[in-house]
């Protein structure tokens, strides 16, 4: 496991609570998130499990545990793709306010080395602060960005069994996080 942490940042024309808001959604289509809907068995909170599923619900592939909630600057999670045997990580989100709107950052950090994971998160960082600032500024992804979500979408059916939704139940996702 990698104690290295990499950054992504983006610069977001808007207010702090506009640009939070629309990071701590729940319940609906997230495009920055990869198309999936944040689930959780509340309101997030420290503690709380989360799980990214599909917007049809049966896959989740994502999940993991709310590690810090302090709006609207600071957001920290557990993170576990369902696809993959690899350790959890941590992601962090953190705004800040700067002359141009908000400063944006997602941070990760102990990232397995050498996995999966790794290559997914490098990977996915960019492209969910830019469509995420995309999103917050103009309402919707890029051009770009919604025909890679389109596209994404038709592969639905070819999610691993593994990330069924009945395999990840919350339950099963905090004794995940307790280990």
């Amino acid at each position: 496991m990698s104690d290295d942490k990499s950054v992504y940042k983006v610069i977001i024309n808007a207010p702090i609570d506009k640009v939070w808001a629309e990071l701590v959604k729940t319940d609906e289509v997230l495009p920055f998130f990869f198309g999936a809907v944040c689930k959780s068995t509340g309101d997030l909170t420290v503690g709380a499990p989360i799980a990214m599923q599909t917007k049809s619900g049966k896959y989740r592939s994502v999940v993991g545990k709310v590690l810090a909630f302090d709006p609207p600057y600071r957001y920290a999670h557990t993170f576990k793709f369902t696809g993959y045997d690899d350790p959890p990580c941590t992601v962090t989100y953190e705004l800040k306010e700067v002359e141009e709107g908000v400063e944006f950052s997602l941070i990760t950090t102990n990232v397995p080395t050498d996995t999966k994971t790794e290559k997914g998160m490098a990977q996915g960082g960019k492209f969910i602060v830019d469509t995420f600032k995309s999103v917050v500024e103009n309402g919707q992804p890029s051009f770009g960005g919604r025909m890679m979500l389109s596209v994404m979408g038709l592969f639905e059916p070819f999610t691993p069994k593994v990330s069924r939704s009945e395999n990840w139940d919350f339950s099963t996702i905090l004794k995940l996080n307790s280990d």
